[in-house]
């Protein structure tokens, strides 16, 4: 895939998600974004939007189905932490751990196999990171980021490796990748942008899951009458999302809004921070 979206978004460099030679195969769906070479969006201080290549983005947030896949080929140990207890023990939590260090397994509760990972599943962005590179190369240490066995890096520059990207590696989405992908009018390159993320202006309970709704999450692509232009759902609601920006020295960014947020913090000009190791809040 060139260049992809939940608990983080995947951005995918140049497409088949995933080689069949990993220990567990992970299918993702993904959208293609094209209008190569579009302007940054003019309604929200022009900071966010361009991208002069074509992408794939996931269609739909990683489930927990997914990330249980990942965790039973990488975290027999979690040694990385990449299991939380309390994806197990939360009334909301969708994954289950059995077995003892060395031999752990991982099995999704009844129910949430749809769901976003999210935060009751307790991922934090260097989770994410790690499930990128393991749909790149089938490890958690190196891809297209390189972390060098340290749990939850003290790197806060953390860069894509160009030579990964560009034979087709697999990233968390950058905010203008992820931006453009939920908000760009698309059509051409001087189209525009909606300021939500299911082509609208306005909002309300039929579009996402957001304050007006049921107050939890809902499955993967519930609202299927509500996509981006480009085909993606979920952008706006149900959980925040990552993408690979670090803004400062100690905290990335959020976008999208979550299944508690007001409207307004679904909007294309609202975004949000975290701790870069933080495993709390909708994520």
């Amino acid at each position: 895939m060139k260049n992809l979206k939940p608990f983080l978004t995947i951005t995918a460099g140049a497409c088949t998600l995933v080689s069949s030679a990993f220990a567990v195969v992970i299918e993702i769906d993904t959208s293609y974004v094209v209008d190569v070479g579009n302007a940054n969006d003019s309604t929200t201080g022009g900071l966010y939007g361009a991208v002069n290549y074509g992408y794939y983005i996931g269609t739909y947030e990683v489930t927990n189905s997914q990330y249980v896949s990942f965790l039973n080929s990488t975290a027999a140990t979690n040694a990385h932490g990449l299991y939380n207890t309390d994806m197990s023990s939360s009334t909301d939590g969708g994954i289950e751990q059995s077995g003892s260090t060395g031999t752990f397994a991982y099995s999704v509760k009844p129910g949430f196999g749809n769901k976003a990972v999210n935060y009751v599943n307790y991922v934090s962005f260097w989770d994410a990171v790690r499930f990128t590179n393991y749909l790149t190369t089938g490890g958690t240490e190196s891809g297209v980021y390189n972390l060098g066995e340290v749990t939850n890096s003290t790197n806060k520059t953390i860069t894509r490796d160009a030579k990964q990207w560009n034979a087709g590696g697999v990233a968390i989405a950058s905010e203008d990748e992820w931006y453009k992908a939920a908000y760009y009018m698309g059509g051409s390159t001087n189209a525009g942008y909606w300021p939500h993320a299911h082509q609208s202006d306005l909002i309300t309970a039929n579009d996402a899951n957001y304050s007006l709704n049921v107050g939890t999450l809902t499955d993967v692509g519930n609202y299927d009458d509500a996509p981006s232009y480009y085909g993606t759902y979920d952008q706006g609601g149900n959980v925040w999302e990552f993408n690979d920006g670090i803004v400062g020295s100690t905290v990335g960014s959020l976008r999208g809004g979550a299944f508690g947020s007001k409207g307004t913090r679904l909007l294309s000009s609202f975004r949000s921070r975290l701790n870069l190791s933080s495993e709390h809040s909708n994520y």
